[in-house]
């Protein structure tokens, strides 16, 4: 059983295992699954300076272990993440390594600088193993939109692992990496992380800097954690999160230094029994009563419903009716600034240049119907009218107008309720290539989700159960959110340990 970071961190100080040795074993499952006879697809590359890193970190500790206990305290205070190996998602910046959103159009850029969240880690001593697949430039619910092919699910290789960061999904549910950093527009750390059976955190936008992270959709966009455990969660959060000088947006998230004084002593808790009984929980009637609902997952939510009641807690169904427009609302507003933030790739200022030699003209239509892939296209097609002279700009203009409603209603519901819970997604993974030709399937996917990408508030998704075995007797992991208003990340967290410390061992 792969250890978690508290039990890594503990190992690290009193010498039971080294840096090299956790890299190593990445290293060891990295090139295994090369030469599996289906991949796994979950790494696009390793760096190829991470030994030498888990060598300097290895070297730092027993510096200090010479030095004293005392020493040893104050660097793992210091760095409370020393010598641990981590999993990038490929559209955030690591300096020198290479960067390319999963698409052709950028093969073979490197990365000028890290990315804030990057530089965070590995300020706390962390280490960045290598990159992870995903949806070309995160635009999918699948990781089957990638030009180095799709990743598959841990759970069974014939299903999707989940989008957009489905490689950093995967790669932690197969024990390649003990944390990973994904992004999220609408629903693309919480989705993987529910098909794959572990969890995953939205935090609320501007908690985690944005800077050095290729962008989707700017308003929406928000780095996210995927980890085995919701204190793993709070750990990574707490190192990264905080204000930002290079992006205006970041915010300081205010449990931060109380989740980081938890997690480095171990005595991160979970919420009690007593505190559980106070919650006040809403489900949107609007979710329960949408088409398309696996029974299976219906049934996996009935049961955590019955779980926090059988705590005491309060669970009222509720109507929301500014939900039916999610949809509709996300897709306009994430497809228009799509369009606006990958106009930067034409060959000229970013991208492989496919030049013809008849001009500016040629040369744009040229590089970036080559570069990019068809779900890219069409969503830069369908940003581009949406935006076009045409509507003036007027659609766009009035989803934002029913975004800012969501954010006010949603934020009147948590005057009254302390979370809102659904599942992750109408149904559990799918078979490779079952939605890859059905983009409304594949948008639906996210029908749950987007709504606390809308609100920019925080989300968890946490594995809460299975679908009965199917014929080859495979059971999906099934994912419930538990969200929360913005800068609740505390409470989400704790409430998810509770139900971890509730259901060891069946997830």
């Amino acid at each position: 059983m792969a250890l978690n970071l508290s039990q890594m961190r503990e190992a690290l100080r009193s010498g039971s295992t080294t840096s090299r040795t956790l890299v190593q074993n990445a290293i060891d499952e990295f090139e295994k699954d090369k030469t599996a006879a289906i991949p796994l697809n979950a790494f696009l590359e390793l760096y190829d300076d991470i030994l030498d890193s888990a060598d300097a970190a290895d070297a730092e500790i027993a510096a200090a272990r010479e030095k004293g206990e005392a020493a040893l305290a104050e660097l793992f205070e210091k760095k409370p993440l020393v010598g641990v190996p981590f999993a990038v998602k490929d559209n955030i910046s690591v300096k020198g390594k290479k960067l390319t959103c999963a698409s052709k159009i950028l093969m073979g850029y490197r990365a000028p600088y890290n990315a804030t969240v990057i530089n965070r880690l590995v300020a706390a001593g962390a280490i960045p193993l290598g990159r992870c697949n995903q949806d070309e430039f995160a635009m999918g619910s699948s990781t089957e939109y990638s030009a180095y092919g799709p990743t598959r699910n841990p759970v069974n290789r014939e299903y999707v692992s989940g989008g957009s960061s489905g490689g950093s999904a995967a790669a932690v549910a197969a024990g390649q990496a003990p944390f990973a950093l994904g992004t999220e527009t609408g629903g693309s750390v919480r989705l993987p992380a529910s098909y794959c059976g572990i969890y995953g955190l939205k935090p609320t936008y501007g908690v985690l800097s944005r800077w050095g992270v290729v962008a989707f959709g700017s308003s929406l966009d928000q780095v996210g954690v995927l980890a085995n455990s919701p204190a793993d969660i709070a750990l990574a959060l707490s190192v990264m999160a905080g204000e930002d000088f290079y992006d205006d947006t970041s915010a300081d998230l205010p449990c931060a230094a109380e989740l980081r004084a938890e997690t480095t002593a171990g005595s991160f808790a979970a919420m009690s029994d007593a505190d559980l009984a106070k919650l006040k929980i809403a489900i949107p009637r609007q979710f329960l009563e949408s088409k398309g609902m696996d029974p299976g997952v219906a049934a996996v939510f009935e049961d955590t419903q019955n779980w926090f009641k059988s705590k005491g807690a309060t669970v009222d169904i509720v109507d929301v009716p500014i939900l039916d427009t999610s949809i509709a609302c996300y897709y306009v507003i994430a497809l228009s600034e799509a369009a606006s933030n990958l106009s930067r790739f034409d060959g000229i200022r970013y991208g492989n240049r496919q030049d013809p030699g008849t001009g500016y003209d040629d040369l744009y239509i040229k590089t970036r119907s080559e570069g990019f892939g068809p779900e890219v296209k069409r969503r830069i097609v369908i940003g581009n009218y949406v935006l076009s002279e045409q509507f003036s700009g007027d659609c766009y203009k009035k989803a934002m107008s029913v975004r800012a409603r969501m954010q006010r209603e949603i934020a009147e519901l948590y005057k009254t309720y302390d979370l809102i819970i659904s599942p992750v997604c109408p149904t559990a993974a799918f078979k490779l290539g079952q939605k890859v030709d059905d983009p409304m399937a594949m948008y639906l996917s996210d029908m749950f989700t987007i709504f606390v990408n809308l609100s920019r508030t925080c989300s968890i998704s946490v594995p809460a159960g299975f679908l009965p075995p199917d014929a080859d007797g495979t059971k999906l992991p099934v994912g419930v959110q538990f969200a929360g208003p913005m800068f609740g990340e505390g409470r989400i967290l704790k409430v998810a340990a509770a139900w971890e410390k509730d259901h060891k061992g069946e997830n």
